[in-house]
């Protein structure tokens, strides 16, 4: 790998734990103050919302394909199905996503192997 590609995913883990840790450090810090002061502290509006949010914006960027042609539509469109029926089956996060990145790999090679062998 080259030295762009280390530092981009070297931004982008600290991006991604910086949006993580700075809204808990900073609820952490007014929580501790105001128990100091006696008051009850609600959170934030928005800190309840910055969670979702990311989220949909992951999920959003993720539903277009880096390289859009028919495979990588026909894999995502089948991959984010199985990903919603997998999640209505077992309301959880972690299989719904195994499974469904699964189907979009096993569908990209599938189809990628087939259109090799005929060339």
């Amino acid at each position: 790998m080259n030295t762009s590609l280390w530092i981009a995913l070297v931004c982008i883990t600290l991006g991604t734990y910086f949006i993580r840790v700075l809204p808990y450090l900073w609820m952490k810090q007014k929580l501790a103050k105001s128990q100091n002061n006696g008051a009850i502290s609600n959170m934030p509006t928005w800190l309840t919302v910055l969670g979702p949010t990311m989220i949909a914006a992951m999920f959003g960027t993720s539903l277009v394909p880096a390289h859009p042609d028919t495979l990588s539509w026909v894999a995502t469109a089948v991959g984010t199905l199985t990903t919603f029926l997998v999640w209505t089956r077992t309301r959880s996060m972690g299989w719904p996503i195994l499974i469904g990145v699964m189907v979009f790999g096993v569908i990209t090679l599938w189809f990628l192997r087939k259109t090799t062998r005929q060339i």
